[in-house]
């Protein structure tokens, strides 16, 4: 294993980790300006939501991934 980088078994938790990072930060963003206009109130506002978005995001993508892998498997040739 090279040196800082973690295990190959921990990739199920990492990646999802992640993507749920990325994702819940562009859409609590996009919705809170959306709402609210760029203030700010609504910069001082989206952390909270955002936070709130990724604890619910989070854990989510760790149930529904493997779902989501075998429908993409059943529909995309390998």
């Amino acid at each position: 294993m090279p040196k800082g980088k973690l295990p190959k078994r921990y990739n199920a938790v990492v990646m999802p980790l992640i993507l749920s990072l990325l994702m819940t930060s562009v859409v609590s963003a996009i919705s809170i300006l959306r709402a609210q206009g760029l203030t700010a109130a609504a910069l001082a506002m989206w952390p909270s939501a955002w936070a709130l978005s990724w604890a619910i995001a989070f854990p989510v993508l760790l149930l529904v991934l493997p779902v989501v892998r075998r429908v993409t498997a059943a529909i995309v040739e390998t």
